[in-house]
């Protein structure tokens, strides 16, 4: 199945993002959490729990009454969002044959009355498949904060994953307060790599340090003599560079041997693909790095130039666990 193309936004709802589930009408046989969980969801023949077959996912009891049920959803960061894939993995003889999301945008989360809140139904009743990926595009251009899954009448989801592009109010940050411009949650986008074959190039910029070696950016071994791997990052703003921290967290008999950070400013990402007239100024020069250790670099930085974009390169292959790119944006 071809994923459609707005699966390469980011997910504003993942856990590991900061999504969380706050509220949802029923989950007795598996917990709304996992909604927001990373992948699609596994299956355990023989696993149950006192409450029933356990699921990698969220799941209500059969309704016996009328209505609906629904789950309320904290978006990571406010965002505009693309598209959304409801999906129903492994729940097959007890998946919900309808779905619609609302939406809404709000700050304050304690003591709200949710009923009241003034939502906004941005993906009307659709029908889902069991087992299956539910991709459906949202066209609507709202900022939103918080989400509701509507279930119809009841059952269980696997992943509910959100698709879309971070908002961040940036004429509330000071032009000389320094903050992560790779970080994923300020809107930076991991756009291309030429491997990614271990684990996926999105990692590098996710909250957080890596939990295990597969919470990172990982090649293959490459035999060719002076290989380099690359990874591209969109900036969350255009902004000057005063610090970068790699960490190898996890790599231990893997770890690139040394890397290298180059910055461009490009106008958009469409002069990534098939161009090789980028000009690029290096960042950080090639530089040493060890096995599972933050490395922290500030005075080695050789350009005071702002940049939109920065590719990072190790040499000859490897993993990388993050990366942060501190600076001041540009305004």
């Amino acid at each position: 199945m071809t994923e459609p193309s707005f699966t390469k936004l980011t997910d504003l709802a993942a856990e590991r993002m900061g999504g969380k589930a706050l509220l949802c009408s029923d989950d007795f046989f598996a917990e709304k959490e996992n909604l927001l969980k990373p992948g699609r969801g596994i299956f355990i023949p023989d696993k149950y729990t006192d409450r029933g077959k356990w699921m990698d996912g969220w799941e209500s009891r059969r309704k016996r009454i009328p209505g609906h049920d629904w789950c309320i959803i904290q978006l990571a960061t406010p965002g505009k969002i693309s598209g959304v894939d409801i999906d129903t993995n492994f729940f097959l003889g007890n998946h919900p044959p309808h779905a619609s999301i609302d939406a809404v945008t709000f700050q304050q989360v304690k003591k709200t009355d949710w009923e009241k809140m003034d939502w906004k139904e941005i993906l009307s009743k659709s029908s889902l498949q069991p087992g299956s990926q539910n991709f459906y595009d949202v066209n609507d251009h709202g900022i939103y904060t918080h989400l509701r899954l509507n279930i119809y009448p009841d059952g269980g989801v696997a992943r509910l994953k959100v698709y879309g592009e971070v908002f961040k109010d940036w004429s509330l940050v000071d032009e000389k307060e320094q903050v992560d411009l790779a970080a994923a949650i300020n809107g930076a986008k991991a756009i291309l790599c030429n491997d990614m074959f271990f684990s996926h190039m999105d990692n590098l910029i996710m909250p957080g340090r890596g939990k295990n070696m597969g919470d990172g950016w990982e090649t293959k071994r490459n035999r060719t003599p002076g290989n380099r791997d690359w990874v591209i990052i969109r900036l969350a703003r255009k902004g000057f560079i005063d610090k970068i921290s790699i960490d190898t967290n996890h790599f231990k008999g893997n770890y690139p041997d040394s890397c290298l950070i180059e910055g461009a400013v490009l106008a958009n990402d469409e002069h990534l693909h098939g161009s090789s007239e980028i000009k690029w100024t290096s960042i950080l020069p090639q530089t040493k790095l060890k096995a599972d250790q933050k490395h922290f670099f500030g005075k080695e930085i050789a350009s005071k130039n702002a940049f939109t974009h920065v590719r990072l390169s190790i040499f000859p292959d490897g993993g990388i666990s993050r990366m942060r790119i501190w600076g001041r944006i540009k305004k």
